[in-house]
């Protein structure tokens, strides 16, 4: 656990026992985590969660007693399908700190095994500090939280009530968050809204070539050139609808475009160069950022979830290690003001980028145990050659699908009682795999079925 922040005593004496006792629960998490030996199992997780649980249930009790609920006061928290941070905030205590990491990896174990859908926790990341978003970045935001509230409603039966009252807490929270994130975006109008989304991509664009190896200074030209092509449109320095008014959101908007105009002549006057004393922490970020955009890539063969952990909490240590908001060197010194607002800009979008890949990576994970993803694998690569052979026309005859045949049969007689199995374990995500399975035996027959008939034709 090197990358988590020290621990300190818990702020109430009564919470110590739980402090001890969630201590020795993520001890045995990472231990699990690192064993590489074998395929985690269900009942290895599930014990250590019912455990945390319990911990839960007595930290509310406490909580409650000083009319504190067990909440979490900042966003930056991931959003997976499985029980999932509490607090990650210079206000929480060492118990929320070391309870955070104990339902993130918890979460990450739950989709390793495959259980995808347990209860949930979300995330709102850095989006207020980085101060441009479009209205489709908090789109998508409210969909995953009333996706949770759902969830939350169908577990009310099959779930520790203690652990959904920590949620709902949580989801209130991020509410109010997403409340607070609207509110800048209230005046914009349909009609400079396509506009706006555009200037946030621009400056995104800007960022990621930023922070290439190779400056790009051509390809940021060209976004400056677009920004300069968007500020001609505007007539008396505002933006018009397509029936010359005005729209409202003008402020926003032009805000917006000014900053873009701003930032593309910072990075095209520095040519990505970076202050040597921030070198090593944008070198660690950088590092993070390309092993997940290559995880991204191979994900569905080379992930384990609860490598992500590891991911996040160096993202973490990062982030919590700036001071009033700015980033230090090794020394504890800090740029000039201009330089350290480049240097802001440039670390934040390399943490951004980073959790966003992180999320992506969650979200995207399929609810089937590791143990059985290899067999996934290949379904989902059966299926979509399957899918492409009669997309382009189908065979010319059923012998061409022979190999398809061949394989699909190898993995179902892999089955014992139509289940797949390790040994002696079941693992999570046999109705998954085994509708895969089905689908690919269906597309197979439907390919052979429409050959037969054009053979029965041509003779």
């Amino acid at each position: 656990m090197s990358d988590s922040p020290a621990v300190q005593a818990p702020l109430d004496p009564k919470e110590q026992p739980i402090l001890d006792r969630i201590l020795s629960i993520r001890d045995e998490l990472s231990l699990l985590k690192q064993d590489r030996s074998t395929y985690i199992k269900s009942h290895d997780v599930l014990g250590l969660y019912e455990s945390l649980i319990e911990q839960v249930q007595l930290l509310n009790v406490i909580r409650e007693e000083h009319d504190k609920p067990l909440e979490q006061n900042r966003g930056n928290i991931f959003m997976t399908m499985a029980p999932q941070s509490i607090c990650r905030t210079n206000k929480c205590t060492a118990v929320d700190s070391v309870l955070d990491d104990c339902f993130q990896l918890v979460s990450l174990f739950f989709l390793t095994i495959g259980r995808n859908n347990e209860a949930p926790a979300r995330l709102l990341d850095h989006l207020k500090e980085a101060a441009f978003y479009s209205p489709k970045d908090l789109e998508h935001v409210t969909q995953k939280l009333d996706s949770m509230q759902d969830t939350l409603k169908r577990g009310e039966e099959s779930h520790s009530p203690h652990l959904l009252k920590l949620l709902g807490n949580r989801l209130d929270t991020c509410r109010n968050q997403l409340a607070d994130l609207k509110l800048p975006l209230a005046d914009l109008s349909p009609e400079l809204t396509p506009t706006y989304e555009r200037l946030v991509s621009i400056l995104r664009s800007i960022s990621a070539a930023n922070t290439r190896p190779k400056f790009p200074a051509k390809e940021v030209q060209g976004f400056r050139d677009q920004l300069l092509e968007i500020q001609a449109t505007m007539v008396n320095g505002k933006f018009l609808a397509e029936d010359s008014t005005t729209p409202a959101g003008q402020k926003i908007a032009t805000d917006l475009l000014n900053r873009c105009l701003l930032w593309s002549e910072i990075v095209l006057a520095r040519q990505g160069k970076i202050d040597e004393r921030f070198k090593p922490i944008y070198d660690k970020l950088c590092d993070v950022r390309n092993q997940l955009d290559r995880l991204s890539i191979t994900q569905a063969w080379s992930l384990r979830e609860t490598d992500l952990y590891n991911f996040q909490r160096q993202l973490d240590r990062i982030d919590e290690s700036r001071i009033n908001g700015n980033f230090e060197d090794s020394t504890g010194g800090k740029a000039d003001l201009h330089a350290q607002r480049v240097h802001e800009i440039t670390l934040l979008y390399l943490i951004r980028r980073s959790y966003g890949y992180i999320y992506t990576l969650i979200i995207a994970s399929e609810p089937v145990s590791e143990a059985l993803l290899p067999v996934f694998n290949q379904l989902q690569t059966l299926r979509r050659c399957l899918i492409e052979v009669k997309r382009s026309g189908g065979v010319s005859s059923p012998r061409e699908l022979y190999p398809y045949s061949m394989k699909l049969h190898s993995i179902d007689n892999m089955r014992v009682d139509g289940k797949f199995m390790v040994g002696s374990d079941v693992p999570e995500g046999q109705g998954s795999v085994n509708s895969l399975l089905a689908e690919c035996f269906d597309l197979n027959y439907d390919l052979r079925v429409e050959a037969e008939d054009e053979d029965g034709k041509d003779s």
